[in-house]
């Protein structure tokens, strides 16, 4: 997630960090402000309660990423390139937002009756959807085999939200080392012809580095 500057996007940065550390519910007000040597009370004006802190950055970070993904879609038109970069983004996403990332992917299901959440609900559904277009795209053209399309992209993002239980950018994998391998499995059981896997599948190919520079276009950090 872009920093920003300010007291409250200090304040955000705190939250986030505690959250991906500990979890929303062992996250508190009162360490955040210990921590930047303010009062609660300032905490309370910026954002009112802890959880208008998570409905900020879950819809930020949903944000974020549709960005990221509209410019991907400029530059990469086959159901086989978008579904890799989709695959990249997410583990690209890992290093260039961890805080964020796992903060977002731990906490998802905090919050989801609640009515404020609903902008935030609308977000995943329209980035959910479209992976799932994707899909059906790339059955529709012959190019994935017939698998029924929400339960793929079901499976899709079940393995990426994953992540930030085992991923650590310090690991023996990189991130894009990870996505690869995501790519192998995944792409390649959706595929009638693997013949071109390798090369949506490459760690250092073109799908990887259009990921990249549209993060990069998009505000974020592309390394």
């Amino acid at each position: 997630m872009p920093r920003s500057t300010g007291r409250r996007a200090e304040i955000l940065d705190a939250f986030i960090r505690h959250v991906a550390e500990r979890g929303y519910e062992s996250t508190s007000m009162g360490d955040i402000a210990d921590e930047l040597s303010m009062s609660k009370g300032t905490i309370v004006h910026h954002f009112g309660t802890k959880a208008q802190m998570l409905r900020e950055l879950e819809a930020t970070h949903m944000r974020r990423q549709l960005d990221v993904l509209r410019l991907i879609w400029e530059r990469l038109t086959t159901p086989q390139e978008r579904i890799a970069a989709i695959i990249f983004a997410s583990t690209h996403l890992q290093v260039v937002a961890c805080d964020a990332t796992v903060a977002s992917q731990r906490e998802v299901v905090q919050l989801a009756d609640d009515p404020a959440m609903q902008e935030v609900r609308q977000l995943r559904q329209e980035f959910e959807a479209v992976t799932i277009d994707e899909i059906r795209k790339g059955v529709d053209s012959g190019v994935f085999r017939d698998v029924d399309v929400e339960l793929a992209a079901l499976q899709l993002w079940g393995s990426v939200q994953w992540m930030w239980v085992w991923f650590h950018a310090s690991g023996p994998r990189s991130a894009q080392e990870v996505g690869a391998a995501f790519v192998d499995v995944f792409l390649g059981g959706l595929l009638l012809d693997r013949l071109g896997l390798s090369k949506w599948a490459d760690p250092n190919g073109v799908v990887v580095t259009v990921v990249h520079e549209c993060f990069s276009a998009a505000g974020g950090d592309g390394a």
